[in-house]
């Protein structure tokens, strides 16, 4: 594996070693049960608040307003459906965008569909960006929730969470963002952002799958959606992962320390990217923000090719990439992130993402950028 140029780190990110390291104690030595009352328990249970406050710190929130979750796609439901039923009785109207990832905008079809919630979904830009001023004008005395991610996940497109929070707040609405590929790229502070939910993952930051959080602000009404002991706050019942917690935070934590150096870097990578694929495959587009978005991904469309044979052969000569978000992988169907963009759905099928790391280098950039415009051409022909 050594040998392959990796430009897939939007789908998932190699554990860290030194975040293996600090897991690796609560696999064998320190197994014991966090809710046990007993010395083995109590070891655990201390790793795990030690984990709260950890990764609370590393977005500007308080360890009490931290729900471990399985993942994202757990963490986004149980903040959508969660609060949305939650406050049922408040009102029956949430909003989302075109280009949320299926955690978001499935959850959201589901209250339509079988709790008679009233869903709008906002169109974006041709850049993939959401209009405040057309999120204003959805708001009305029933809204309860707004969910709109901080980072596209296929794009790489920043939205204006600002922006949107200031608007919510204002109107007494809860605001929740997915920010699963922001955290580690971008500086994330709840306070800041505004947000009164917020999600990360694991694997997107260098740390273990199955493991990701939820912050929930404090007083926000939440309905869980797992039943059982009652741990996480009575929000998530079950024992805790202990070693993922602990994979967790100690990946935050890295994260927030190098973010400043790795996004520069990943900036100047990324910015090196788009302009050699621009400048050297015929009709290539740039797909999402030309600024406004993440420091470590460029993804492109190139019309007259499709986009999974690009990854066949440029995987054939050992660089990794992918067509769109990974956990679309085998589906026939055209991207709704470029469909909403307003793209053909012809030229949607030609989508090509690359995502950069911490150990992606100069030298791997110029790789791809000397293999990927014979690859076009050549299936082009």
């Amino acid at each position: 594996m050594e040998d392959l140029v990796y430009l897939d780190h939007a789908a998932t990110t190699p554990i860290d070693r030194r975040v293996v390291e600090a897991m690796w104690p609560y696999f064998a030595d320190r197994f014991g049960n966090p809710s046990s009352r007993h010395p083995s328990g109590e070891v655990a249970s201390r790793a795990v608040a030690w984990a709260r406050e950890t990764a609370a710190a590393a977005i500007g929130a308080s360890s009490s307003e931290i729900i471990f979750t399985s993942g994202g796609t757990e963490s986004d439901n149980l903040a959508i459906l969660g609060v949305a039923l939650a406050l049922r009785d408040r009102g029956d109207h949430v909003i989302t965008t075109a280009i949320e990832h299926s955690s978001v905008l499935e959850p959201c079809r589901q209250l339509a569909r079988l709790h008679g919630f009233r869903l709008t979904v906002l169109p974006v830009d041709r850049f993939g960006v959401v209009d405040p001023e057309t999120l204003e004008r959805a708001l009305d005395k029933s809204t309860v929730l707004v969910s709109v991610m901080t980072a596209n996940n296929e794009v790489g497109t920043l939205e204006p969470i600002r922006e949107i929070a200031a608007l919510t707040r204002a109107r007494g609405v809860l605001l929740h963002t997915d920010a699963v590929q922001a955290v580690g790229a971008l500086p994330v502070d709840v306070d800041s952002l505004g947000v009164d939910l917020l999600t990360l993952s694991g694997h997107k930051v260098y740390g273990p799958k199955g493991i990701g959080a939820l912050y929930v602000r404090r007083g926000t009404p939440v309905r869980p959606l797992l039943h059982g002991g009652g741990q996480e706050r009575g929000l998530r019942s079950g024992t805790e992962n202990v070693p993922g917690i602990v994979g967790l935070a100690t990946a935050l934590q890295i994260a927030a320390a190098e973010r400043p150096e790795y996004a520069a870097r990943a900036g100047s990578l990324r910015d090196r990217l788009i302009a050699g694929v621009l400048a050297a495959v015929p009709e290539a587009l740039l797909t999402g923000h030309p600024t406004e978005r993440l420091p470590n991904h460029a993804s492109f469309c190139f019309p007259g090719v499709h986009g999974e044979a690009v990854l066949v052969e440029l995987g054939a000569r050992g660089i990794c990439c992918s067509s769109g978000s990974a956990c679309h992988a085998g589906s026939t169907e055209p991207s709704h992130v470029l469909m909403a963009l307003g793209l053909a759905a012809d030229v949607a099928h030609t989508a090509v993402r690359f995502s950069l790391g911490r150990g992606t280098t100069g030298t791997e950039i110029d790789e791809a950028l000397s293999v990927l415009p014979d690859v076009v051409s050549g299936l082009r022909a």
